[in-house]
C-alpha cells in the first residue's frame, strides 16, 4: 500500500465515523486555536508597545511634571519653581551624553473654534525639535520651525481629526482658528498615527486630537496658574552610545539639586518601559503556552485513545490484509496515516478558530493582533508532530497482531 492509497482509506475511516473523528480532533482545535490567537495577540501587542516607544523615543529620557494635589504644590513652590526652561539648560549644559532637550507645555484651552465649529483638540506648546523627538509624520504642511519661537508666531499644526471637525473635508492650510482668544494659522497637517493614548501607566496623547503651537508662544500669550511649572515636559534626547539609565541617574540628581529636594517632578524612561512590556509578554507567552501545551496534549492523548479503539474494532480486518500480504510497515503506515489525517484536520480547523478569535479581540477590545506566517506554521506543524507520536504505540500495536489470532478476533 502507497502513502496515497492509505490517505485514502484513512479519510474514508474518519468520514464513515463523523462524530467520533470530530470530537476527537476537538483538542487539537483548541491547542492550535489557542496557538494562533495567542500569538497574534502577543504580536499585536509587541507592534503597539514599539509604536508606542517610537513615540516617545528609545533613547530619548522624559522629564515630566509630577501631579498633585494644591496644597502640596503650595509648600514646594516655596522651594522650587517645577519643571522649566532653567532645567532644560542645566540637562544640556551639565550632564554628558546628551544631546537634545526639548520643552513642552500644555494649554488650557477652554475653547477651539473656526469658522463656527468647535472641537476639543488638547493644545500643546513644543519646541521645533518636537517633530523629530517624536517622530511626528506630516499629510501636508511643515512643522513648527526655530523662526516660530524666535518671533511667538501664531501659527499651528492640527491632527488629522482637528482638521476634520474644525474645516470638514477642505483644506485646513493657510485656515485661521481660535484657541481662547488667540487667532492661529494653520501651517500643517500631521499624518495619522497610533489611537493608543497611554502606554505603561504613562499618558501619551492622542496626535490625531492635538494642536501643537511654538512653545514661546504658548507661555506668552496664555496664563497659566502660578502654582504650575512653566513647563509641563522636557524631552531629552541622548547621543546613540549612551546608556538611558545612566545619564537618567545624573539627570535626576542634577534636577533634585536644582529643585532644592522637591520631589515635583517625575522621569520615565522609555528603554526601561520597553523592557518591562517585554518581561509581561514574555509571561503571557509562558502562561498561554502551557495552556496551549495542555490543549494539544489532551489532543493527543484523544487521538492515541481513538486509535487502540479503532485497532479493536479493525481487528479482523487487519487479520485479512495479512493474510493476502500485507507487510507489518503497510499496518504502521495505514493508522500512522490516519493519526496524521485527525491532528492535520484538527489543525487547519484550529487556525479558523485562532484567527477568528484573534479578529473579534481586536474587534471587540480594540487591540491590535498580527497573523503571521510562522504562527501558522508552528502551530500547524506542533499539531501534526503530536499527532504522528500519538499514532506510533496503535499503529506498532497494529502491526504486531498475530494474522491466526487476528482472523480469530470477534
Amino acid at each position: 500500500m502507497n502513502p496515497l492509497e492509505a490517505l485514502r482509506d484513512a479519510l474514508a475511516n474518519l468520514a464513515a465515523h463523523k462524530l467520533r473523528s470530530s470530537l476527537t480532533m476537538l483538542g487539537m482545535i483548541f491547542g492550535v486555536g489557542a496557538v494562533i490567537a495567542m500569538l497574534s495577540i502577543g504580536g499585536g501587542a509587541e507592534k503597539q508597545a514599539l509604536e508606542m516607544i517610537e513615540r516617545m523615543g528609545l533613547h530619548n529620557i522624559l522629564v515630566r511634571t509630577k501631579n498633585l494635589k494644591k496644597d502640596e504644590l503650595e509648600e514646594i513652590r516655596k522651594k522650587s519653581l517645577g519643571v522649566s526652561q532653567r532645567d532644560a539648560r542645566a540637562i544640556l549644559e551639565a550632564v554628558p551624553g546628551v544631546e537634545l532637550a526639548a520643552p513642552r507645555v500644555e494649554i488650557d484651552a477652554y475653547k477651539i473654534m473656526a469658522s463656527g465649529t468647535k472641537s476639543e483638540a488638547k493644545v500643546l506648546g513644543v519646541s521645533h525639535l518636537q517633530g523629530e523627538l517624536s517622530h511626528l509624520r506630516l499629510a501636508r504642511g511643515r512643522f513648527v520651525d526655530p523662526l516660530d519661537e524666535r518671533s511667538h508666531a501664531q501659527v499651528a499644526v492640527i491632527g488629522p481629526d482637528v482638521a476634520r471637525d474644525l474645516f470638514g473635508y477642505r483644506e485646513a492650510l493657510g485656515e485661521q482658528l481660535k484657541i481662547n482668544d488667540v487667532w492661529f494659522e494653520v501651517v500643517g497637517v500631521l499624518a495619522r498615527g497610533s489611537s493608543e493614548d497611554s502606554f505603561q501607566g504613562v499618558s501619551l496623547g492622542t496626535t490625531a486630537t492635538e494642536i501643537y503651537v511654538p512653545f514661546t508662544t504658548a507661555i506668552r500669550k496664555f496664563d497659566r496658574d502660578p502654582l504650575q511649572s512653566p513647563l509641563d515636559e522636557i524631552i531629552v534626547r541622548l547621543d546613540r552610545d549612551e546608556s538611558p539609565g545612566v545619564i537618567a541617574a545624573a539627570v535626576h540628581s542634577l534636577i533634585d539639586r536644582l529643585h532644592a529636594g522637591a520631589r515635583d517632578f517625575e522621569l520615565v524612561v522609555p528603554e526601561q518601559l520597553l523592557e518591562q512590556s517585554r518581561r509581561t509578554q514574555r509571561l503571557f507567552n509562558i502562561v498561554m503556552g502551557c495552556i496551549a501545551g495542555i490543549s494539544l496534549l489532551v489532543g493527543g492523548i484523544g487521538i492515541m485513545n481513538i486509535m487502540l479503539a479503532s485497532v479493536l474494532e479493525r481487528t479482523r480486518e487487519i487479520g485479512i490484509r495479512r493474510a493476502v500480504g500485507a507487510r507489518r510497515v503497510d499496518i504502521k503506515l495505514q493508522f500512522m496515516i490516519e493519526s496524521f489525517s485527525i491532528s492535520l484536520l484538527g489543525g487547519v480547523a484550529g487556525i479558523v478558530m485562532g484567527v477568528g478569535i484573534a479578529r473579534i479581540v481586536a474587534a471587540a477590545a480594540g487591540w491590535p493582533t498580527v497573523v503571521t506566517a510562522i504562527s501558522i506554521l508552528l502551530s500547524t506543524g506542533v499539531s501534526v508532530v503530536v499527532g504522528l507520536v500519538s499514532g506510533i504505540y496503535p499503529a506498532v500495536a497494529a502491526a504486531e497482531l498475530d494474522p491466526i489470532d487476528a482472523l480469530r478476533y470477534e
